[in-house]
Parts: C-alpha cells; sequence; structure tokens
C-alpha cells in the first residue's frame, strides 16, 4: 500500500479536542474521523534518510578527538579476580587508557529496570567495576580507549586475568532444585487462584496436563548498542541508542553525582530494540572512560560484545493443564512454572499473562517462581511473558481439542469470557470472535485436514494450525509534550520520545494533523532528546498512547492559549476549549462552525508570530476501570520434510483485534515483523550456555540462528480496525501482539503434518526424526 502524504488535507468537519482524562466519560473524538490522515497508508518520514543514509545513528556522530573503546570480558560465572595484568595492553600501539576497577572513578550504583526508583533503567543493579567480584561469566573486567577501534580491539585481546572461582549455580535444572521465590511484576505478585483447580481438574471429563518449555534468547538488533559521549566540565552529551533518552539522563545523573539537567541524551535513531537498550554497563562505562582520559569516546558493542553485556529473554518451564467437559467447557485452568533469573533485577517472565485474560474457566491457578542462576541478568524481550506463555497455553489447548474431538478454533471461541477472568474488570474492547472468523475465512480454514499426518506432496507432510494472540493495552505515566503552532501553518510537536523503526514520528504526526486540522505536510514531529519533555519509554506497546494522551493534553493547553488571544470582536469570542473545534487551519465553534478564524489571524490579532503550549497526560486511570488489551487470531500453514525433519512455514495469517489503526501501511509492517520474530522463537531462536562455565557458546548469528529472507513466507495480515472507546485515538498498541501465538501455531501446524506434538522450543529437525 502506498500513499501521497500531501494529499492528506484538513478536515472539513470540525474535530472537537480530546478529553482531558480516559476513564469514562466522552471517547476521543478521532475515533470518528475517516477519510484524513489518520489511518491512511502514510510512508514513514525518516524513511527517505534512512534509505539513502543521512540517519545519524550512535555509533555515527563524528566527535573531535574521540577514542575508540573495547572491552574485556570475565571468563568466570561466579568469584573474585586474583591477577589483572595490563601491561602489554597500556604498552599497545594507539592505547590511550585501560581502565579497571583499580583505576574506574566512583560511581554510584544505578537503580535497574521496575525497581522502586521511579526512572530506573539499568538491566540489573550491580556494581560496575568497582571491586574484583565477578558476578556472571562475560562481565567486563576493563575497557581500553584506542586511537582506532582496532588498535582498541587488539590491546583488549592482550589482559590476561585470573579468578578465585567460586560455586556458581548455571544450571537451569540445578536452579530448580534450590527452589524459588514467587516472581513480581511491578511489585505485584505472578499469581492467582480461583477455586480448587487441582480438584476440578482431576474430577473434569476431558483433560491435558503437559510440560512445556521454551529457552534463553538473546537480542540481535542489526545495529547492536553503541554509544558515542562527551564531558564539558561536568556536563555530560550523550549519544545513545536507548528507548528511554530521560531514564538514561537521570541514571548517569545519579551514577556520577550530578544534576539531570548536567546529563543530555540524545537518541533520534534507535534501530532495533525490542526490549533491550534501555541501560546497560558499556554505556556507564564509556562515560567512566572518558571523565578518566578526558576525551569523547564512542564504544559500539561487538556482536559478541552484546551477548556478555546485554540481556535477553528468560528460560521458562511451563504446566499447562486444563479440564474440560465433553462440550469443550474449561473447569480448569492451570497455568504454573519457574523462570530463570538473578537476583538484583527485577524483570520477570509474566508467562501466565496470556491465562489471565483470554478464556473464562470454572478455576484457576496461575503461578510463576523465579530460579536464581549466576548469569547474565534478563531482560524485556519483544512480549515478554506472552510470547512464550501463549506457546504453552495455545499448545495445550490444541492438545485438548484433539481428545474432545472438536475443532481448535470451535474450541477457544467457545469459551470466550464475558469479563476478564483475571481480574474481573469489563473489557474496553474486545472483539476477538470477530477477528476469528475473518481470519478463519480469508485462510481457508474450513478445509482443514483433522487428521494428523493426512496430507503429503511426495516427501513433505502439511499441515495448518491455529492459535490466539494477545497483548495488553498499557499507557505508562509521564508523558508529556509540547506544541508549537507557528503563523505560517506549520506545527511542531516536541517529546521525549523514540523512534526504533515502528514510525513513532509519521504516526504521530497524522494524528496532531487531524487534531489541529491542517494538512498533513504542514506538521513535524521532533523526538529522540532528554530536553524534550515528559519521560517516555518506547517499549510495551504503549509509547504511541503514551504520546496521544501528552498531545492532546498540549492541544487543549494550545487552544486555552489561542482562545485568549481572540479579542472581543472575534467571532470566537467567549468560547471556551470544549465549546471549540479544529477545521481548515484555525478554530470553530462546534455549535455554529461558522464562526471560523484561522490560526494566521488569531496569531496576528495577538501579535504573535508563534505559540506554544506544554502538558502533561492525566494518569492512566482507564487501566483502574478496564481491562484493556489487543487480540489476535494467527494460522499457519507448515511443510514437513518426512526424510529431513526440516520445517518450512508455507503460510501465515494474521487477523488481529488491536483498537483503531493510525498507519495502514507502518501497522502491518509492525504485524508482519512480529510473527517473523515468531517463526524464529518457533524454529530456530536458542542462547546455548555451558552449564559448567556458565558461558554463552554461540555469541554470533553464525550460530545463532534468526529468519533470513528464505525462512519467510509470504505473510498476509488484516484488522477489525474497531476503536476502543477508552484508549487515546481509539488505537491499541500493536509492536507485540504479532509474535504472541506464533510459536504455538507453528507447532499445532507440526502436529497437524506430522503427528509428532514438540513441546520444547525451537522445533528444530531432530525433534521430529
Amino acid at each position: 500500500m502506498t500513499a501521497d502524504a500531501g494529499a492528506a488535507r484538513p478536515a472539513r468537519v470540525a474535530i472537537a479536542p480530546g478529553p482531558d482524562g480516559w476513564a469514562g466519560g466522552e471517547p476521543d473524538p478521532l475515533i470518528r474521523r475517516r477519510g484524513g490522515p489518520l489511518g491512511a497508508p502514510v510512508s514513514r518520514v525518516d524513511g527517505g534518510l534512512k534509505v539513502r543514509g543521512a540517519a545519524r545513528f550512535a555509533a555515527e556522530v563524528p566527535l573531535a578527538s574521540m577514542v575508540y573503546a573495547a572491552l574485556a570480558f570475565s571468563t568466570v560465572a561466579r568469584g573474585r579476580i586474583v591477577r589483572l595484568d595490563t601491561a602489554a595492553a597500556e604498552g599497545a600501539p594507539g592505547v590511550v587508557l585501560v581502565m579497571t576497577y583499580r583505576n574506574a572513578p566512583r560511581m554510584t550504583a544505578v537503580p535497574a529496570l521496575l525497581s522502586p526508583a521511579p526512572n530506573g533503567a539499568m538491566g540489573d543493579e550491580l556494581p560496575i567495576m568497582q571491586d574484583d567480584r565477578i558476578h556472571w561469566n562475560g562481565q567486563p573486567i576493563a575497557v581500553v580507549l584506542g586511537e582506532t577501534q582496532e588498535q582498541a580491539g587488539h590491546a583488549a585481546s592482550l589482559i590476561e586475568a585470573s579468578y578465585e572461582a567460586e560455586p556458581a549455580v548455571t544450571s537451569f535444572e540445578e536452579a530448580k532444585r534450590r527452589g524459588g521465590e514467587q516472581a513480581a511484576y511491578a511489585g505485584q505478585p505472578l499469581s492467582l487462584q480461583a477455586g480448587d483447580a487441582e480438584a476440578a481438574l482431576s474430577a473434569a471429563a476431558v483433560k491435558v496436563d503437559a510440560v512445556y518449555r521454551t529457552p534463553f534468547q538473546n537480542h540481535n538488533a542489526i545495529e547492536p548498542e553503541a554509544v558515542t559521549l562527551a564531558w564539558d566540565g561536568d556536563d555530560l552529551t550523550v549519544h545513545d541508542s536507548t528507548r528511554m533518552v530521560s531514564r538514561v539522563a537521570w541514571s548517569l545523573a545519579q551514577a556520577f553525582g550530578l544534576k539531570e539537567e548536567q546529563v543530555h541524551v540524545s537518541s533520534p535513531y534507535v534501530g532495533g530494540a525490542f526490549g533491550s537498550k534501555t541501560l546497560w554497563q558499556h554505556t556507564v562505562l564509556a562515560a567512566a572512560a572518558a571523565r578518566l582520559a578526558g576525551r569523547p569516546v564512542r564504544m559500539a558493542l561487538s556482536r559478541e560484545g552484546v551477548y556478555r553485556v546485554v540481556g535477553g529473554r528468560a528460560r521458562t518451564e511451563q504446566r499447562v493443564a486444563i479440564g474440560a467437559q465433553a462440550d469443550g467447557r474449561f473447569d480448569a485452568l492451570i497455568h504454573t512454572g519457574a523462570m530463570a533469573k538473578i537476583r538484583r533485577n527485577y524483570v520477570p517472565e509474566p508467562f501466565i499473562s496470556p491465562a489471565m485474560c483470554l478464556y473464562a474457566a470454572g478455576s484457576l491457578k496461575l503461578d510463576v517462581r523465579a530460579v536464581y542462576l549466576d548469569m547474565l541478568a534478563n531482560t524485556f524481550m519483544r512480549a515478554p511473558g506472552e510470547s512464550v506463555g501463549s506457546f504453552a497455553l495455545e499448545s495445550a489447548i490444541d492438545e485438548l481439542a484433539e481428545r474432545i474431538g472438536m475443532d481448535p478454533v470451535e474450541l477457544r471461541l467457545r469459551n470466550e469470557p464475558a469479563a476478564d477472568p483475571g481480574s474481573g474488570k469489563p473489557f474496553s474492547s474486545r472483539h476477538l470472535a470477530e477477528a476469528y472468523r475473518a481470519g478463519a475465512e480469508r485462510f481457508g480454514w474450513a478445509s482443514r485436514d483433522p487428521r494428523p499426518g493426512g496430507r503429503r506432496d511426495g516427501e513433505w507432510l502439511t499441515g495448518i494450525g491455529c492459535a490466539t494472540a494477545t497483548y495488553p493495552h498499557l499507557r505508562f505515566p509521564g508523558g508529556a509534550a509540547r506544541l508549537t503552532l507557528s503563523k505560517d501553518g506549520q506545527a511542531r510537536v516536541e517529546v521525549a520520545a523514540h523512534e526504533m523503526g515502528m514510525g513513532t514520528a509519521t504516526a504521530q504526526a497524522q494524528v496532531t494533523a487531524e487534531r489541529l486540522g491542517l494538512p498533513l505536510e504542514q506538521v513535524s514531529v521532533a523526538y529522540g532528546e532528554s530536553s524534550f519533555p515528559g519521560v517516555f519509554v518506547a517499549g510495551a506497546s504503549q509509547q504511541t498512547a503514551q504520546i496521544g494522551a501528552a498531545v492532546v493534553a498540549a492541544h487543549r493547553a494550545l487552544v486555552a492559549e489561542l482562545l485568549r488571544l481572540c479579542g472581543g470582536d472575534s467571532p470566537l469570542a467567549g468560547l471556551g476549549v470544549d465549546q471549540v473545534g479544529a477545521r481548515g487551519g484555525g478554530l470553530c465553534s462546534l455549535a455554529d462552525p461558522r464562526r471560523w478564524l484561522s490560526y494566521a489571524s488569531i496569531l496576528d490579532g495577538g501579535d504573535r508570530d508563534e505559540i506554544s503550549a506544554e502538558a502533561s497526560a492525566p494518569p492512566p486511570a482507564e487501566a483502574e476501570h478496564w481491562s484493556m488489551h489487543s487480540f489476535g487470531a494467527d494460522f499457519c500453514e507448515v511443510r514437513v520434510s518426512a526424510v529431513t525433519g526440516e520445517t518450512r512455514v508455507s503460510r501465515f495469517l494474521g487477523s488481529f483485534d488491536c483498537g483503531r489503526v493510525i498507519n495502514a501501511k507502518t501497522a502491518a509492517s509492525q504485524l508482519r515483523g512480529g510473527i517473523i520474530m515468531g517463526l524464529g522463537l518457533a524454529l530456530m531462536e536458542e542462547t546455548l550456555i555451558d552449564e559448567r562455565s556458565g558461558r554463552i557458546v554461540n555469541p554470533s548469528l553464525a550460530e545463532y540462528h534468526v529468519p533470513a529472507h528464505a525462512d519467510v513466507p509470504e505473510i498476509d495480515v488484516m484488522w477489525t480496525d474497531i476503536p476502543d472507546p477508552h484508549a487515546p485515538m481509539g488505537a491499541h498498541g500493536i509492536g507485540e501482539i504479532g509474535i504472541t501465538g506464533v510459536a504455538a501455531a507453528v507447532a499445532n501446524a507440526i502436529y497437524n503434518a506430522t503427528g509428532t506434538r514438540v513441546r520444547d522450543l525451537p522445533i528444530t529437525p531432530d525433534k521430529l526424526l
């Protein structure tokens, strides 16, 4: 789909300002708008810059007298350094500095992500090169600065270290034997019980009870983490690849004892992130080394460096048990298990999330236990919890459907809940049944042969499967925006938000153009600077809502300022914010649209060239009243070689219920990208750890496999486009819904093709032979 951005014209019908809250009352007026910029398949405004190589990423910012950094890593999982010989590195050509715990500046511990500190961003709360202690295999033990990257890397290879190793837990099985603790998410225990699910399971007419396993996984963004930074006295400027500029600025200020305004973080182009690119040790170490050397520093992690320093998805072991009546209605739903983590971080793998919202059941037992290893801290990875939890839950539902002798789609729809099973709250919007029916028809589900192994084409066994997708709709607090309108009709939005390839500036320009009644080409969005308003996080599929609510608040403030400029003889005299709307490059009375005045005339009358307003979004009270989620129905066709066990996904369709779609082009791209990542989860991605030493042994794209073009079929996506009346713009986040359910749809299709049920990811050929 293509569109000419310049063809999007301002609204002819007045658009009222958005509401001042989202918990109830009037929905966003934009949900009723059709035919304008909102929803159009507009190409990304930064697309041309990226194609031409003109978009400057963190590892490309040139600074005068800059030096390059390389890291040396520990080779034991736990213990202390007893010998650290840096003489050869210090004497190597081009070396400017070697920094270790012996000469590193003293730094305050930096709060971790999800810690009680409101702006925590670190992957863990471990000391950063402050002593001789080793906490994981791969921990940085030295930073080398060189005049070139090659000189720094060579010198780092010359560093020799000896350790006094201590007993370490590097095996998931050993961690389970030692027991664990109740896992929590944002301070809330990951546990829910309603009724006696074990008893109901025992008494059920039909039941399944199985264990599903998912492996450790690593982040592999095409643009690895990088930072280029410089000190000017006690002021620090950081060009970072981060998805939380404000939090990183605050965190670095904590580390070095600075005021927050002394740290400026810029990240206009993040590259891929998917849960990584928060704040990890390499950024703090680069700032410390730059301060010590008195020169700007660039630290661009190698691919191996990402595996050593940046966390990934946690390993899980999940039990799913379902007890049902003969007609398929669930009497018991049990989803429990364990996930691996370290003690000094707060990020869980909340795999019970899908079970908390998807299906009605007579009783529930949901629980996540955390077991502890001496390893690199785990972190969020696209749809943390939902991606792996949906694999287990949706595989079990397929197994139950076969035992009952019921169509898997029909079984899912038969257990649709009237309200959220976990919280009891009403759904703000739920059209999953419509998505399933539309997707099944388009995919040709009715032609499915329910017999495993019933379809064959030479050596290739063919099967199809389905699964449900879900991800919560969230809106974090802290959103704020500045909106500036100039006399020449140009509007500019400023937010401390981020662009990771999802089209932030494009979508928000479409929204703002609608709100202001301006052509799309007259609206620009500036982002990625910690000096801009707001504390935004590009994560949890919520940044669009967070920005959108902030822009509504700023727009209301701007309209109030414009009305204050109107004199007593103005057509708008005496009107309040809720009595006017935007139309045709100006404001008019909602009751009498003939009372209209252009923005240029209003500014002229007030002798102003431009006007700005800044405001904060209200707290996300809507989540206290409603259960808010995106949903989807995944349909997959596979071909499995009976000779080699090779699996090829030949068709995939995702049918989604994700509220109002703001940009059809970028939305389709996001959904397809999530599905592709789900294919990797299903068939190939796995971090391999030597359990004798705790070391990752496949830290490269040569050995850690992700989907390539040949692995990806034609992917069809569709959506209901039904707005949620309780969400900004009526929209839900779509960054993560695409990956959820995919692994189960693939596994279920493989079972339909072969009759082999694989419950351990990834599904590699050896598991099918």
